[in-house]
């Protein structure tokens, strides 16, 4: 299992760029974890203790949960991931199955806090966007999926928001891989790393048939060709036609089997 994880500034475009990927890479391939389905209950608290708590500390989140599901997914195990509400501010009864897949994606603003869950990943993407750009987006999105007002959402952003970021998620694209610029809008970005998730998938593929081959035939090494697809076993055939060609018509006088002083 290859896992990546994408963080970043609240409002960075994270989920965008999820998606994008998700498009662009067969869904059957691939599994996804939130950082936000695993946020501690606080359900035993009052509806306007709730609404004050603040989520973009390390402590808000249950990491040995999330870490321990990770590990799971990675032995092949089935997990079934917890989900939250910000509507209620609580862990809801529901869960969600999630299969473990060749690649897996982690995603979350403060995943990169985590030395030990740093660790587990094998690629590490942080979000570099703006602030002014990333308050818009807490804005519009807050007031139309969280039930927020733009007057609490500002103070939110101000007292809570922004001094976490500089203080734990700014720093922690020290840990990342990979910087993009631009956040989740950044098609180019997402088109380099599905292309590179595509890669890897191929890879593994070609590996498997390659095991799966050694072990029908007996041999430990296969030729090349054995394991191209019919298309580049063409090309790599006109290929060598192209050049044996090319070395009869320049090959030099003296292999010529008739002499030049012959023609006088």
């Amino acid at each position: 299992m290859f896992i990546i994880g994408i963080a970043g500034g609240s409002g960075s475009g994270k989920t965008t760029l999820v998606n994008s990927i998700l498009e662009r890479v067969p869904y059957d391939q691939i599994s996804l974890l939130t950082q936000d389905s695993y946020y501690k209950d606080s359900s035993h608290l009052p509806i306007e203790q709730r609404r004050v708590l603040n989520f973009d500390h390390p402590d808000s989140i249950e990491w040995e949960l999330m870490r321990g599901d990770i590990q799971k997914l990675k032995s092949g195990q089935e997990i079934d991931s917890p989900t939250y509400s910000y509507l209620t501010c609580t862990r809801q009864p529901e869960t969600i199955r999630i299969k473990p897949n060749k690649i897996l994606l982690i995603e979350g603003i403060l995943i990169l806090t985590q030395p030990e869950l740093c660790d587990e990943m094998d690629m590490r993407i942080y979000l570099e966007v703006e602030s002014d750009y990333r308050l818009s987006r807490i804005i519009e999105r807050d007031m139309e999926s969280r039930g927020r007002t733009a007057q609490e959402v500002i103070k939110r952003y101000y007292q809570t928001v922004r001094p976490m970021h500089e203080e734990f998620i700014k720093p922690s694209r020290e840990r990342a891989d990979m910087l993009v610029m631009g956040g989740g809008l950044n098609t180019k970005a997402a088109d380099f790393i599905s292309s590179a998730i595509l890669g890897k998938l191929i890879s593994v593929f070609s590996l498997r048939n390659r095991r799966t081959t050694q072990k029908t035939s007996g041999s430990l090494f296969q030729p090349a060709w054995k394991v191209c697809t019919r298309s580049r076993l063409l090309a790599m055939t006109y290929r060598q036609k192209w050049k044996q060609r090319r070395r009869v018509a320049y090959r030099p006088f003296r292999q010529w089997p008739f002499s030049p002083l012959s023609f006088r």
